[in-house]
C-alpha cells in the first residue's frame, strides 16, 4: 500500500521517479481504509531531504500510511523556505486535533548544547509528554533519541573524543523483539554524531532495554520495555550519498574530519559508496509500522 503525501510536496515527485507507490490525498479519502497517521517532527535543517528519506522508508509495507509533517511553533527554521513550511507543515497543536498513531522525532544540529539551552526545548518537552501519553509508539532518531532519554529517563549525553562517523556493524541483542523480526544476527547502520549516551546508564534503568549494539559505535537501538518509546542513535534512513555530502561540507569549511568509516570502497573518498544498510532500514521501519498497527486503536482520541 502507498504512503499518502501532498502531490506538491517535493518528495512526491522524487518517490514517483523511484517507482515508490505514493498516493495523493484526494484518492486516499475515497478508499474505505483508515491509514496509520504518522507524525514526523522534523528538526533537521535539511527538511526536504529528511522528509523524503522518511517518506520513502515508510512506503514499503502493506499498510496505508499518512505522513503528517510537523514543525515547532516556538522556533522559526533558518534553512528552509517559509513557503514550504506553511504549505506542507502543521503545528503540533494542529496534529493533536486529528490524533497520531505513531510519531518520529528526528535529530537536530544542536547536540553540543545542553538540552535546556536549545531554543525549542520547552515545546519539545510538551510534545514528548503528549507522545508518551497519547501516541502508540514514538521513534526518536539520533539527537532526538538523546533528547528522549534525557526527558523521559534523566540520562544525559556525553561528548565523544571525535565524531562517530561512518557505517558500523551492530549485533542484535534481543532477536525475539518484534522490531527485529526477519533480521540477520548483524546489520549495518550509518552514524554521524559528536555525542553518545553511556551504555552503563541505559543498562542501569529498569524501564529500558538495549536492543542492539556495536563494538565500534556503541549503543544503536534502545526501547522502553513496552516499546512505547524507541531510541535509535544511528541513521538507517540516510540516502547513499548523505555521509559523503556531510564529509564534503566539513572539508569545504576547512574542518578536520576523518573519512567516514566503512563507507567508501577501501575507505577511499574518491571511490564509490558501499550501501549495505538499505534493506535493514526498510525492514526495521516495516516492523515498527506493524507494531503500531497492531497496538493502535481504530478510533483515535485526539
Amino acid at each position: 500500500m502507498p504512503i499518502i503525501v501532498h502531490r506538491d510536496l517535493p518528495a512526491y515527485q522524487t518517490l514517483l521517479r523511484e517507482k515508490v507507490f505514493v498516493m495523493r490525498e484526494a484518492r486516499a479519502i475515497k478508499q474505505d481504509i483508515r491509514p496509520l497517521r504518522i507524525g514526523l517532527l522534523n528538526l533537521m535543517p535539511t527538511k526536504i531531504a529528511t522528509e523524503t528519506q522518511i517518506a520513502r522508508i515508510l512506503s514499503n509495507t502493506p499498510l496505508q500510511v499518512e505522513l503528517i509533517l510537523i514543525q515547532m511553533e516556538s522556533y522559526k527554521p533558518k534553512n528552509t523556505d517559509g513557503t514550504h513550511l506553511s504549505n506542507f507543515y502543521c503545528s503540533f497543536s494542529d496534529a493533536m486535533k486529528i490524533g497520531l498513531d505513531g510519531m518520529i522525532i528526528t535529530g537536530a544540529p544542536v547536540e553540543n548544547l545542553p538540552f535546556e539551552k536549545v531554543a525549542y526545548w520547552k515545546e519539545l518537552e510538551q510534545i514528548m509528554h503528549y507522545a508518551e501519553e497519547q501516541v502508540t509508539s514514538t521513534l526518536h532518531i539520533c539527537w532526538g533519541a538523546q533528547a528522549g532519554l534525557y526527558y523521559h529517563h534523566g540520562i544525559n549525553k556525553q561528548a565523544l573524543a571525535k565524531k562517530r562517523f561512518g557505517v558500523f556493524s551492530h549485533r542484535v541483542a534481543d532477536p525475539t523483539c518484534l522490531l527485529f523480526r526477519g533480521f540477520d544476527d548483524r546489520y549495518a547502520c550509518p552514524h554521524s554524531r559528536h555525542t553518545e549516551v553511556p551504555l552503563e546508564a541505559i543498562e542501569a534503568n529498569e524501564h529500558l532495554q538495549v536492543l542492539s549494539v556495536s563494538d565500534e559505535a556503541g549503543v544503536n537501538i534502545v526501547s522502553t520495555t513496552n516499546l512505547n518509546q524507541i531510541y535509535v542513535f544511528g541513521h538507517m534512513e540516510y540516502d547513499a550519498d548523505t555521509l559523503r555530502s556531510e564529509y564534503q561540507r566539513d572539508i569545504d569549511k576547512g574542518m578536520k574530519i576523518d573519512v567516514p568509516a566503512h563507507y567508501f570502497v577501501n575507505d577511499d573518498p574518491f571511490q564509490e559508496v558501499i550501501v549495505n544498510w538499505r534493506s535493514t532500514a526498510h525492514l526495521f521501519y516495516a516492523n515498527w509500522l506493524n507494531l503500531v498497527y497492531q497496538k493502535t486503536p481504530y478510533v483515535l482520541a485526539p
